[in-house]
């Protein structure tokens, strides 16, 4: 076998690929069995049909159709791997001449991974928040936990903002009730916002056994989007109870035993957030600021599939389980279908770039996995998925994910070798250290470096690992 290869443009190219005829043997002996198999000739036991008699009674063309479907995959591989050319997706092959007994000539055109060059990213500088946690800040954290710890007891009295009420609900669009409109012994709390646009208007000041219909546009079920008209009645009203915040509220909501050590605790947990949170900051700009120093070349059927992956997970996923189109959501975002498609082309171009260059850091910064960091992404990526880590990594091998796994890991180490590399200082001028943050943000960056390229999904990962 000889193969050339032309280069069409930095992310295409085409092979050229002459196979003699003798190198075909094995393939067509393949294709005569197969076929032996399959028919039947009288005079002939099943699978004993000689060959020139599967030629004259079905002809030659069939089992060198069948010999060369054989063949071609395995020549293109020995092609590719002998260019050393690093494939993305599947080829467009065209068969340029068949000559039996003499030779099978195709051309496979097919998208390559672009060189890259890295250049030198050891002057990137970026600004990131200052973590600083204000008295407010642990105020409202309090706050919030002690709102978790409060009662509610009956009131004979008309509702109030901040009020658990007990109502009964029934939704009608174009004056008929519909089936799933009808709910009764909501608990519902005023003011939350949690249930219907309009209802804490309609609630307030009604005491129970009072009614009211309000106009709303449903959320969810049957008639999502439509306008409803709501009846709303409250059968309860209950005040919430806040407990007094001293020390018995520090022993019952924690394990401390004064407040002055819940408050404390309450600030190093919000400065270990805002930490948490100006690492992953600091990679998200620092990342920006790479993607700007280095030329990358998209390949245009990787782009494409990249933002038809990208449609169909909002489409049939998230906006599925929402119960909402891609019309609805776009009217709620308050954007064209234009603006949505250009935004779309964007995070797919960014994702794509991301995995690029920090893959080419990865070879060059010569990065591994081993396991317990493979171990650790895993737990993680089944926390966030809602499974467990067992049921998570069983999915994972099943479906032959453990190679991108180890790329969103690898991916994130070559990040985090930029970022150690880069000048992070807060808005006070102060310059970040961030290696307390390493094992939290740069371990995991499937999150954290795709995060902050808009994420290339793993679909697109798929294609791009070849």
């Amino acid at each position: 076998m000889k193969s050339a290869v032309e280069t069409l443009n930095p992310t295409r190219v085409r092979l050229s690929i002459e196979v003699p005829f003798e190198e075909l043997k094995d393939s067509l002996d393949a294709a005569y069995k197969k076929i032996n198999q399959q028919v039947t000739v009288k005079g002939f036991r099943k699978g004993k049909i000689p060959a020139r008699v599967i030629d004259q009674r079905f002809g030659r063309g069939a089992v060198l159709e069948e010999a060369v479907n054989d063949a071609l995959p395995k020549f293109y591989t020995e092609a590719v791997n002998e260019a050393e050319i690093d494939v993305l997706g599947q080829p467009e092959v065209d068969i340029t001449e068949l000559k039996d007994g003499e030779t099978l000539n195709f051309t496979a055109e097919v998208d390559v991974r672009p060189a890259i060059e890295i250049p030198d990213y050891s002057g990137i500088e970026v600004e990131v928040d200052a973590v600083e946690v204000s008295e407010e800040d642990v105020d409202k954290a309090v706050t919030e936990l002690r709102e978790r710890f409060a009662s509610t007891s009956p009131v004979e009295r008309a509702a109030e903002d901040g009020d658990v009420i007990t109502i009964d609900l029934e939704a009608k669009v174009e004056g008929e009730v519909l089936e799933d409109g009808v709910a009764s012994g909501v608990s519902y709390t005023i003011g939350s916002g949690e249930l219907l646009d309009g209802i804490d208007d309609a609630v307030k000041g009604l005491e129970a056994g009072g009614e009211a219909t309000f106009t709303s546009e449903l959320k969810g079920g049957s008639a999502a989007g439509k306008e409803a008209e709501v009846t709303v009645k409250v059968t309860q009203v209950a005040a919430r109870e806040l407990p007094e915040l001293d020390d018995e509220f520090a022993q019952l909501a924690s394990e401390f035993d004064t407040l002055d050590e819940l408050k404390a605790d309450s600030r190093k947990r919000l400065e270990n957030m805002k930490q948490y949170d100006q690492a992953t900051q600091a990679q998200e700009r620092v990342l920006e600021k790479l993607l700007e120093l280095v030329e990358v070349p998209v390949p245009e059927k990787l782009l494409e599939d990249e933002i038809n992956t990208r449609k169909h997970n909002l489409e049939h996923h998230q906006l599925g389980q929402m119960g909402l189109d891609l019309e609805k959501y776009l009217e709620i975002q308050g954007k064209t279908a234009e603006e949505f498609d250009t935004e779309t082309k964007e995070a797919a171009v960014k994702g794509i770039r991301t995995q690029f260059v920090l893959d080419e850091l990865v070879k060059r910064e010569k990065l591994n996995v081993n396991q317990e960091e493979l171990t650790e992404h895993l737990m993680r990526r089944a926390a966030s998925s809602g499974m467990s880590p067992d049921q998570f990594a069983q999915a994972v091998v099943e479906g032959g994910q453990v190679p991108l796994l180890v790329g969103e890991v690898a991916r994130g180490k070559a990040l985090a070798v930029v970022v150690e590399a880069a000048t992070v200082k807060d808005t006070n001028g102060e310059v970040v250290d961030l290696e307390d943050d390493e094992d939290e943000t740069a371990a995991a960056p499937a999150e954290d470096a795709s995060a902050a390229s808009e994420d290339a999904p793993a679909e697109a990962e798929e294609k791009t690992e070849g």
